[in-house]
């Protein structure tokens, strides 16, 4: 059985996702569903979250910050990656740290999630309200960045880029509130328009 990739439909994992249909790796794409206690997830991650990629001989890698470059690896030299000891490599695996720390933990889950940090539900407007004034101070950050560039590190589309496509695809959903960070904006065309983006979210959404 090849390697199998978990993910789920509006997930995170659309970063790995794009990136096994970018190098067209020998993985199996397998879609489940979270927060449900019969899904098959909880046999790969017992957190019950995606992406997951279980391996060949059953060995399960969990967080987008190991898998992207597991995923690379697998196809040595690919220019979605960089070499082992260079500083482009440091750059791409510091911009998904801040992606996995600052922007989905630091932002979009207390967005999404305000129970998690209060259990009193008249203070849930309050903390989505404060979360997403510090989300578009942490994301302003990336946008900033991008000015002059079309992808994050060395020119070219790289494995930190199909995962800050998952976020700024996300904040497309606040309508006009982040409309002012245009590089950003720039940005999710450009990754919108990839074939393996288009395929991916194909697959995705099919029932």
């Amino acid at each position: 059985m090849p390697h199998q990739l978990y993910i789920a439909n509006g997930a995170c994992s659309l970063g790995a996702h794009v990136v096994v249909r970018e190098l067209n790796l020998p993985v199996e794409i397998v879609k489940v569903k979270t927060r449900v206690p019969e899904s098959p997830i909880h046999a790969v991650n017992p957190l019950g979250r995606v992406p997951a990629l279980k391996l060949e001989d059953g060995t399960a890698i969990t967080e987008n910050s190991a898998i992207l470059p597991f995923l690379a690896d697998l196809a040595p030299g690919t220019p979605l990656f960089a070499p082992a000891g260079s500083a482009e490599r440091g750059q791409i695996q510091s911009w998904i740290g801040y992606f996995s720390a600052e922007v989905h933990a630091g932002g979009f889950r207390a967005v999404n999630r305000p129970e998690r940090y209060s259990n009193d539900e008249a203070a849930f407007d309050g903390i989505r309200t404060q979360s997403r004034a510090t989300l578009k101070n942490t994301v302003a950050h990336i946008d900033r960045h991008l000015s002059g560039k079309e992808w994050l590190v060395g020119n070219r589309f790289t494995i930190a880029d199909a995962y800050l496509g998952v976020f700024v695809r996300w904040i497309a959903r606040f309508g006009t509130e982040f409309a002012e960070l245009e590089n950003l904006n720039a940005f999710r065309e450009r990754y919108n328009a990839r074939a393996s983006v288009q395929a991916a979210l194909a697959f995705e959404q099919q029932e």
